[in-house]
């Protein structure tokens, strides 16, 4: 009944999704098993994409060549850029979507790429031989080989559903969980923890009083995410604010006995950056109020996402506080807010390229390493899809630097320093963020898309012709002078010193109150050069521009400190290499080093608890 397959990705959220589609786009065979067909790449919880740091992560899928960026310009409802008052380092763009046609969306394109088979079925199991992965089990009974099997099981492996004192089993609500495996892998020595999650009441539109709410419009001029020809929107849905209440508060209290988190019945760590309302009124209970936003679901439908009101509560405990809260008093709830518990492996038992230690040829994607968000999920998907092919076809392993990318940074992050809590991509976890804009991501990254087979021709063309003119107009302006009639009234008008002598015209640029566009309306040859590039992307090269000028120095010393740096990752380390026999390494640093076995040396000297005194006595060894 089947043919052996290259790769079986097992389940098909946004990590399965997005490995599923590199696979199959870098040439192997694949085949997409998961529980419920009608629910392919589902916005389990919020229905948006990117926002701090997850923007620049879709982004940069978009510029490797993965389809989170192109599903989510094509279903997307409102799109904001966070953070505009900072520096373009703190640059995050964010979507809201419709949670209906993202669903549709991506099976859409799933199932319009070549190579992909799909199968609706529970795995329970794997095959093996020896220490090598080479296919999976399922509830039907089928045994279903492959070369390799990605695991991006999400929230379903042994999923515990909470809401009050109710508990039942289930990987979201209305869907099974996902049985068996777990207990597989720890026989064969995984280890496995507990991770907790959650989501809050879904409410009827029509029931809220939206005049009493903050409306929150969408940016005046809309972007997108991805660096392709991707439609734009032309008009927007809003969200609104909205507040609880020191009355909100105490009716949340009185269901704090039932509360599985305050009971002790949930075991698992949930996300501190994103806490249960309870949580919140325990934690800051000087607050007396704490703001939600409500987002809706989509164009065409009445049902909102009431974010920051995620709760495991008793249900009629939530809903008598959501109707305190202004604008909610007479809300009405399609379903409530509840908790889920599921299991997730540690991800210090995978090597950079999301293969497992202990089995060859096994890979582990999302959730099931203890991250939180699609958008880190769908990046692990990515890699771990490239890297599978990669090793059946034997090319070197496909693993990107912390200054290459916000990527890099998630991996490295995971295998390193492992996970003790819900991980969550900041940008304040990456150390060369000014280098890991944004707007240059497809600079950064499509040239090694290209390379490896899965960024297209016509993308990489499109990021030549990006590059060749931002190098014209960098190379134009700091050439050219202005006289200081040209631009003198401008120079008023912005509140900035005026002329004595003609300057070059990017001297005027790195002034703070004067951009890029002001230039542009003031220098007629200037301007005579931009019209004369016939692109519709010229406005994102005017603002690679732009910050190449303003902040070029920033960005060499970044560069510089990344370059030296990086000389540490080619400094290889054998992984089986017995560091117990260093007695000059301090005992944690053995056992650290022996259990993580970094690849590098770079590595090495991220991994909590090896010093820096550690890393010397590495070097010395090595003979460096």
């Amino acid at each position: 009944m089947f043919k052996e397959y290259d790769i079986i990705v097992v389940g098909a959220g946004h990590s399965g999704s997005e490995a599923a589609v590199a696979a199959a786009n870098l040439g192997s065979s694949v085949l997409l098993i998961t529980m419920d067909m009608a629910n392919i790449a589902q916005m389990s919880c919020n229905p948006a994409m990117g926002g701090i740091a997850k923007g620049q992560i879709i982004r940069e899928i978009d510029a490797l060549g993965g389809y989170s960026g192109i599903v989510t310009d094509r279903t997307m409802i409102q799109f904001r850029m966070l953070n505009n008052s900072k520096g373009p380092a703190m640059w995050s763009p964010r979507a809201q979507n419709d949670r209906m046609l993202f669903s549709m969306e991506w099976r859409k394109m799933l199932e319009q790429t070549p190579n992909i088979d799909f199968w609706q079925d529970m795995v329970i199991g794997l095959l093996f031989d020896g220490k090598r992965v080479t296919g999976v089990k399922t509830t039907m009974g089928q045994n279903i080989k492959s070369r390799a099997v990605i695991l991006a099981n999400g929230t379903f492996l042994n999923g515990i559903i909470h809401i009050g004192t109710k508990q039942f089993r289930g990987g979201r609500i209305g869907e099974r969980a996902s049985t068996g495996l777990t207990e597989e892998l720890n026989k064969i020595g995984f280890i496995s923890d507990r991770m907790k999650t959650g989501t809050p009441v879904r409410v009827d539109g029509r029931t809220i009083d939206f005049s009493k709410l903050e409306e929150q419009t969408g940016g005046d001029n809309p972007g997108k995410f991805s660096f392709t020809d991707t439609p734009r929107l032309s008009k927007q849905k809003s969200c609104y604010l909205a507040y609880t209440s020191p009355v909100v508060h105490d009716i949340l209290r009185t269901g704090f006995e039932e509360s599985p988190m305050f009971a002790g019945r949930i075991e698992g760590t949930g996300p501190r950056y994103c806490p249960s309302i309870e949580d919140k009124i325990d934690r800051f209970s000087d607050k007396s109020r704490h703001q939600l936003f409500i987002e809706p679901e989509g164009w065409n439908t009445i049902e909102y996402y009431v974010n920051g009101f995620s709760s495991s509560l008793p249900d009629y405990i939530q809903y008598k506080a959501l109707r305190k809260i202004p604008g909610f008093e007479n809300a009405k709830i399609f379903r409530p807010g509840y908790a889920i518990e599921y299991d997730y492996f540690p991800p210090v038992q995978l090597k950079l390229t999301l293969e497992t230690k202990l089995i060859e040829n096994l890979y582990f994607a999302g959730q099931i390493n203890g991250t939180t968000g699609y958008e880190e999920a769908g990046a692990q998907g990515l890699i771990a899809g490239i890297n599978a092919h990669r090793k059946l076809n034997d090319l070197p392993d496909f693993i990107l630097k912390r200054s290459e990318a916000y990527i890099g940074v998630l991996i490295d992050d995971l295998i390193t320093k492992g996970v003790d809590e819900p991980y969550r991509m900041f940008t304040s976890r990456a150390e060369y963020r000014i280098l890991l804009r944004q707007n240059n991501a497809d600079i950064r990254l499509t040239p090694i898309g290209f390379k490896i087979g899965l960024a297209s021709k016509e993308r990489a063309e499109r990021v030549n012709i990006k590059v060749e003119i931002i190098d014209k107009i960098i190379q134009f302006i700091r050439k050219e002078s202005v006289a200081p009639e040209t631009v003198q009234g401008m120079l008023e008008k912005r509140g900035t010193q005026p002329l004595s002598q003609k300057v070059k015209i990017a001297s005027l640029l790195l002034r703070p109150q004067l951009s890029l566009n002001n230039l542009i309306e003031s220098i007629s040859k200037l301007s005579n050069l931009i019209s004369t590039f016939k692109i519709d992307f010229i406005d994102e090269c005017l603002e690679e521009v732009e910050i190449l000028i303003k902040y070029g120095g920033y960005i060499e010393k970044e560069q510089e400190i990344a370059n030296k740096l990086n000389k540490l990752e080619g400094v290889k380390l054998n992984p089986d290499f017995d560091y117990y026999k260093l007695s000059a390494l301090s005992y944690e640093a053995r056992e650290k080093l022996v259990r993580i076995k970094p690849q590098t040396i770079g590595q090495a000297s991220r991994i909590s608890g090896v010093s820096p005194a550690d890393i010397s006595v590495l070097v010395v060894y090595l003979g460096r």
